[in-house]
């Protein structure tokens, strides 16, 4: 019998306990997953804010301690991954709690990974490509709980996390199955804090992640339910949010749509991503405001290969004017939200345009584009988002 559906493998994620005021159950998930003595890792400005201070009171109540590792840059490298094991060795921790955004999420996932491998394994040995993740000793990865405070990057749901290498600025994407969480709390409240660039930021990051999934080639038709869907939630929810930072309400579906961008885009990502991944590496600009200026672009370069796809969703989330009213939403969305226009605008020089091609070429969300990324069309677009 003769078929052409592609074997493929899915994973699906972690147990999520959502809800507003959910981070009082803290200590709890950590006595399920038989943590007694966790190491709580978040980003230097959260470690300053009340809603960090009222979590580790919860694990201190319970008697789980108070140890806090901040030393984590927006774009996280190997440094700050070095620092945090030697704090998690030295106050003989056993589990970590990653409380943040990205980049705490990620680092997090990293300490927990490295603190027990072998002396010779690298970081950079485990990157997400054929099967490398089998070098590291999974019985030695410790258990993550995960506690995302922005509504965006999804990294609470996913197997990965990326690392900045801080002498080649090349940022990598480091993967093994044990990084999915063993527990994830989404309480809607602690994303309420957040500046409102980072709310727009976050927002169109979670956007990003379900258009690029939405429109990339490979065979996941849940992904791509999830996708469209987690689309909806964002064009109907991130404008209220960034009116309004305390519609509780409109946060929760934002925390939705983070979690749900991140599972779907193991159906694949593309030219936006593989174009943000080397700015932010290069320039430490926000991921998520990168992903936002360069999505009409690579939406219009890909056009030839989605079109029909894009209107589906276009009459799905009820915009007029297929194609070309689905790209006037981002447009509107992105000028609503303050998004800056260009690249240019965020202070990328046009001398480093040939190299930015070459990392782009090399970033491992090339292949989920639809249309092939050539060395010609990749610079090319690079000049279109200038």
């Amino acid at each position: 019998m003769s078929h052409s559906v592609p074997n493929r493998n899915w994973s699906y994620p972690t147990a999520i306990k959502f809800g507003v005021g959910r981070i009082a159950e803290l200590a709890e998930h950590c006595a399920a997953a038989g943590v007694k003595k966790p190491l709580f890792v978040t980003d230097k400005a959260l470690a300053a804010l009340p809603i960090t201070a009222d979590a580790v009171a919860v694990l201190q109540k319970a008697g789980l301690g108070a140890a806090v590792f901040s030393e984590v840059d927006p774009n996280p490298n190997e440094t700050n991954m070095a620092d945090g094991i030697a704090v998690y060795l030295a106050g003989g921790h056993d589990g970590v709690i990653c409380f943040g955004g990205g980049s705490a999420l990620d680092l997090g996932k990293m300490i927990a990974l490295m603190a027990h491998q072998r002396a010779d394994l690298s970081v950079w040995d485990l990157e997400d490509i054929d099967d490398w993740y089998t070098r590291a000793d999974a019985d030695k990865i410790a258990p993550i709980i995960a506690v995302p405070t922005t509504a965006g990057t999804g990294s609470e749901v996913g197997r990965a996390g990326v690392l900045t290498n801080s002498l080649t600025h090349k940022k990598k994407i480091i993967f093994h199955p044990k990084l999915l969480p063993v527990v994830v709390i989404c309480d809607p409240a602690l994303t309420v804090g957040m500046p409102r660039f980072i709310t727009a930021g976050t927002g169109m990051d979670a956007l990003a992640h379900c258009l690029e999934a939405y429109c990339s080639p490979f065979y996941h038709p849940m992904s791509q339910g999830i996708a469209l869907e987690g689309m909806r939630l964002v064009f109907e929810n991130l404008p209220k949010v960034y009116a309004n930072p305390n519609d509780l309400d409109a946060r929760a579906h934002m925390m939705s749509a983070a979690a749900m961008g991140a599972v779907a885009f193991q159906k694949g990502l593309g030219a936006i991503h593989s174009l943000s991944h080397p700015v932010g590496a290069v320039y430490g600009t926000h991921h998520g405001t990168t992903n936002a200026v360069v999505m009409p672009m690579v939406l219009e370069m890909n056009r030839p290969a989605i079109e029909d796809r894009i209107v589906k969703a276009a009459a799905y989330l009820g915009f007029e004017g297929g194609f070309a009213g689905f790209h006037d939403q981002i447009m509107e969305l992105r000028t609503l939200l303050n998004i800056p226009e260009t690249l240019s605008a965020m202070g990328v020089q046009f001398g480093d345009l040939d190299m930015l091609t070459e990392m782009a070429l090399e970033d491992p969300s090339c292949g989920g584009n639809p249309i092939a990324m050539t060395r010609e069309n990749t610079r090319a677009l690079f000049d279109a988002c200038m």
